[in-house]
């Protein structure tokens, strides 16, 4: 008898645990973050008093999140995954929904650098990730979309304009590459 294969998550590690200890001193700090989540040693974290994050939420590894400005607030949903190296970028909201994956390594910013003065940054418009939508590794998201409950986005590909919810678009830019029927009628 054969036995099946079945892949098994790799265990939470001592950098996970660590982090684990630390969040009632993040909590204090952050606009709120609920029960049970996590950030493992983020990179670089600026406005925390205007950044919200969900319950159950594991934020991993060289982490970038970015409220800046008066109107930048960046809003993290319940059960979502943040992966290794993320940069989430807030001049105007941003808003991630919940059960979100968002893979390793993307670009998620409501921010560009000013013509004139390149030192000054500016607001692209806000953002809105829907429930349950997944960003494959690389993704870069732009200001001013709205990414629909459901979607999927390829690995690689750049979002410039909005992505109906249950629909998988790829490349640069990002375009359609099919629609799922459990959100057809929405």
């Amino acid at each position: 008898m054969r036995l099946a294969q079945v892949l098994v998550e790799k265990r939470a590690g001592l950098r996970y645990h660590l982090s684990r200890l630390g969040m009632p001193l993040m909590r204090a700090a952050f606009a709120s973050i609920g029960h049970g989540s996590v950030i493992v040693r983020p990179l670089y974290l600026q406005g925390v008093d205007r950044i919200s994050i969900g319950d159950e939420v594991i934020v991993r590894d060289g982490a970038w999140l970015a409220a800046e400005g008066a109107a930048g607030r960046l809003s993290i949903g319940s059960h979502t995954y943040i992966g290794h190296r993320c940069h989430l970028h807030s001049v105007n909201p941003v808003r991630i929904g919940d059960r979100c994956v968002i893979a390793d390594n993307v670009f998620v910013a409501s921010t560009d650098h000013g013509r004139v003065d390149r030192h000054a940054v500016v607001g692209t418009g806000e953002i809105a990730i829907g429930n349950d939508v997944f960003l494959g590794q690389n993704v870069v998201v732009l200001g001013g979309v709205s990414i629909g409950d459901g979607a999927t986005v390829a690995a690689g590909a750049v979002v410039t304009r909005d992505v109906a919810a249950g629909t998988t678009v790829g490349g640069v830019p990002a375009r359609p590459l099919r629609r799922s029927d459990a959100h057809a009628g929405r």
